[in-house]
């Protein structure tokens, strides 16, 4: 923003405070677009894959977990698929009337502009979670339970290259018994690099 009425909230200094919490237990979900694209910022050659660079510098923080949002994505690929099929099967097997095409329910951004301008379609937006609310629910409900870990003493993070993925973390719907599913989301802009310097 050219007069700098809209800025990112830094959550930073959440993120560490809930790293040195004893009581806390950090995991964290990585977009793939992230690990490209922090390497340049650190003078690497464009377009080299810092994967483990970045796991490990999260590792040394001391987050508890680290997990690829490419595995959420590909879970939401095939429920999106799924889903669409559902709906070819009811238009054309079944005759009923349904909405078609269906639209991708990955990009917060892309569901705020069809809410605010497009709500007579909003049934072409695809039912499914983003890769993001997908692996903050599976943080929180799957890993939480397989490890014996208290929901409620979860601290998931996203680091994402999106600061819509905030909005979208920060959405009531998007959570369970009052807390979201995604607690804190960190760009590579403001959060990591900072961290990581």
């Amino acid at each position: 923003c050219p007069v700098g009425a809209i800025y990112e909230k830094d959550e930073t200094r959440t993120l560490m405070r809930a790293i040195r919490d004893p009581e806390k237990h950090v995991a964290v979900q990585i977009a793939p677009a992230v690990r490209v694209a922090i390497g340049e910022a650190f003078g690497m050659e464009p377009g080299t894959i810092s994967t483990g660079k970045i796991y490990a510098a999260l590792r040394m923080l001391g987050v508890d977990a680290v997990f690829d949002t490419n595995f959420s994505a590909d879970l939401t690929i095939m429920e999106e698929g799924t889903e669409l099929l559902m709906r070819l099967k009811s238009a054309l097997v079944d005759k009923k009337e349904v909405a078609l095409p269906q639209f991708t329910s990955c990009s917060p951004g892309w569901i705020k502009y069809m809410e605010y301008f497009h709500g007579d379609i909003l049934d072409h937006l695809s039912t499914c979670k983003s890769p993001q609310q997908m692996m903050g629910t599976l943080i929180k409900t799957y890993y939480a339970k397989t490890r014996g870990i208290d929901p409620a003493k979860i601290v998931s993070l996203s680091i994402m290259p999106c600061t819509a993925k905030k909005m979208e973390a920060a959405r009531p719907e998007l959570g369970r018994d009052g807390r979201p599913d995604t607690d804190i989301v960190i760009t590579e802009i403001v959060g990591v690099l900072e961290i990581l310097q």
